[in-house]
């Protein structure tokens, strides 16, 4: 008996349109909050010729389902979710379980928002009939005898015409010889011959090989072979060799992107590099840098700008913690979030492990958009500040202006410290919750809210009162609290504080915030908002399980370079042996802190 198949490949390229631009680009990038297909799935209740529910892993390249029955492409009904206003399929609504469209051919889903952003998912089904005799594929690998750069033998799998496996060394793929075997007259890709240990392909992507029988019967398999961990790959070299050694002084050199499958690659681009950080800088061995491009570029799908992070993530072995808050804060009310994306980093050919590849917090049309009159403020203390840093002190804070550059005393200077001044002199007086003349004419209520919300959700133990806690002004208009900065000491992760527990308040301490919930209207305004988290709860866990599935062999890499798994780093407060129990953890401390939190406002 044949049976037959079908495979569910998702394509997703996510575009960017901006309300009012003139410009659209179409590239791999991050989806803006609010844009996400976070389910897709086929469910048999809805599609008769189904035996089994089809999911599709958004984030996942080909998944196969075994059907021991006919399927109609032409009028599958799909089950979705989504964190967007509407769904659409050229122009027309989707409705969720209800809708059916072709899939006999691709099919793009439009993730739109209400302010008119969108994200393109391309969704592509596809039947494979179980091989007729004589044109199975039945062994394929890629020798070290044949391909110089191998240092071992690679055997892929083959399951339902997926042909897949992952090189485990970081080795070009434009180039390389396969070995195989096969029932059939002839092996072809793209209507070219194969010669099993002699013809060589581009592996980069992935290449349909078919084989054929004398008689012209043929079955298709696609190669899917990863390069490395799967992640880009950004090749950082300095002139002579040079070391990164300080924190002050940059380092000349370039950089060149391997961007594989999802970005753009970038060749040997001029750029200067040194180290950042406080903590992560000074305690740890793998170090964090911030770069500068001598020209603007995209830098993994990521908007034109010269200055990029390499956050090293060591104190927190999941790597995800500043990653996940950032997904908070795309589904947030604050006005911009860093964009990041996971990648390897090669320092002078020599592999210094995973890092979390960010925008910098700082002016600019793409990032915090404050113009020419703006002002970028953050909350810091004086033993962090550099000798050229201008900053004003309330009665509680240091404030340093990040931006623009101000000369003390100046009119500029003396406008931002008299307004915040007098703004907090409010927030602290008796009419405080005046609804005319107090706090709420001085702040933006709900980039306040949206800010705490997830500061303490995560409980970042740097958000109470310390440092990395920003805001920004426009002369005329009112504080906005953010961006997100700094969250690998968040969830928990920490020893020294009581922000390690899932359980109490933490920024709810902060001097401002500790005045606002004194006011009933603030705190059912929270209460409101915090429903709108607890909603999205399930949405942050899948999140972290993408995430933490992307870096399945990243992980691997970067531990074999740093040992930090099953050892105790700074400052952990647990340690756990595998990568796996560091996620769940980091799962079940947000579930009970969540609880914990819901309970808590419902009590106020």
């Amino acid at each position: 008996m044949r049976f037959k198949y079908i495979t569910v490949c998702t394509v997703i390229m996510f575009l960017l349109a901006a309300c009012g631009g003139s410009e659209k680009k179409e590239q791999s990038i991050e989806p803006i909050g609010g844009t996400e297909l976070t389910q897709f799935a086929f469910l048999k209740q809805n599609n008769p010729s189904l035996i089994d529910d089809v999911t599709l892993f958004i984030n996942s390249g080909i998944v196969s389902v075994q059907l021991t029955s006919n399927v109609d492409l032409n009028g599958l009904v799909a089950t979705f979710e989504h964190n967007g206003a509407t769904v659409s399929v050229n122009g027309v609504k989707q409705t969720s379980s209800v809708t059916s469209n072709d899939f006999s051919q691709l099919v793009t889903y439009q993730v739109t928002t209400s302010d008119g952003r969108v994200a393109e998912y391309q969704i592509e089904v596809f039947e494979f009939i179980e091989p007729m005799d004589n044109t199975e594929l039945t062994q394929f690998s890629f020798l070290k005898s044949n391909n110089l750069t191998l240092n071992d033998d690679i055997t892929l799998s083959i399951n339902l015409g997926l042909v897949s496996g992952r090189l485990t060394t970081n080795v070009a793929l434009n180039s390389l010889v396969a070995t195989f075997t096969h029932e059939g007259a002839t092996v072809s890709v793209n209507g070219e011959e194969q010669v099993s240990g002699v013809t060589s392909n581009d592996f980069s992507q992935v290449v349909k090989y078919q084989v054929t029988t004398a008689n012209g019967q043929m079955a298709e398999y696609q190669v899917d072979l990863i390069q490395f961990t799967g992640l880009p790959i950004i090749y950082v070299t300095t002139e002579n060799g040079a070391g990164i050694d300080s924190k002050d002084d940059y380092v000349k050199g370039s950089v060149s992107i391997d961007g594989g499958r999802e970005f753009a690659d970038l060749t040997d681009a001029s750029m200067k590099i040194r180290g950042r950080g406080n903590s992560t800088w000074y305690l740890h061995p793998k170090k964090p840098y911030q770069m500068k491009l001598s020209d603007k570029d995209e830098f993994l799908g990521m908007p034109a700008e010269k200055k990029w992070l390499f956050l090293a993530e060591y104190s927190d072995k999941t790597l995800l913690r500043n990653t996940i808050a950032f997904e908070m804060g795309h589904i947030s009310k604050l006005d911009w979030t860093p964009r990041s994306s996971f990648a390897e980093v090669y320092l002078n050919n020599s592999y210094n492990g995973t890092y979390n590849i960010t925008e910098k917090v700082e002016e600019s049309d793409h990032r915090v958009l404050i113009g020419d009159t703006g002002y970028l403020l953050e909350i810091d203390q004086p033993e962090r500040l550099d000798l050229d840093d201008v900053f004003f002190h309330t009665d509680n804070f240091l404030l340093n202006i990040k931006a623009p550059d101000v000369v003390k005393n100046s009119s500029e200077y003396n406008y931002v410290k008299d307004y915040l001044n007098e703004f907090e002199g409010v927030l602290m007086g008796s009419r405080y919750d005046d609804p005319t003349d107090g706090y709420e004419k001085y702040i933006d209520v709900d980039s306040f809210i949206d800010w705490y919300l997830i500061s303490e959700i995560t409980k970042n133990v740097d958000s109470k009162n310390f440092s990395s806690i920003y805001l920004n002004l426009l002369p005329g208009e009112k504080i906005k609290m953010g961006p997100l900065w700094d969250f690998d000491l968040s969830f928990g992760n920490v020893d020294y504080a009581d922000s390690r527990y899932a359980e109490g308040f933490w920024v709810k301490q902060h001097v401002w915030y500790t005045r606002l919930f004194q006011d009933p209207v603030f705190i059912d305004k929270i209460k409101t908002r915090f429903a709108y988290f607890k909603q999205n709860q399930q949405f942050i866990l899948d999140k972290i399980d993408s995430a933490a599935q992307r870096l399945q062999w990243a992980q691997q890499e970067n531990d074999d370079k740093w040992h930090t798994l099953g050892t105790y780093v700074w400052p952990n407060p647990e340690v756990f042996d595998t990568y796996s129990e560091e996620v769940e953890h980091l799962k079940s401390w947000y579930k009970a802190r969540m609880d914990w939190l819901d309970t808590a406002y419902s009590n106020m």
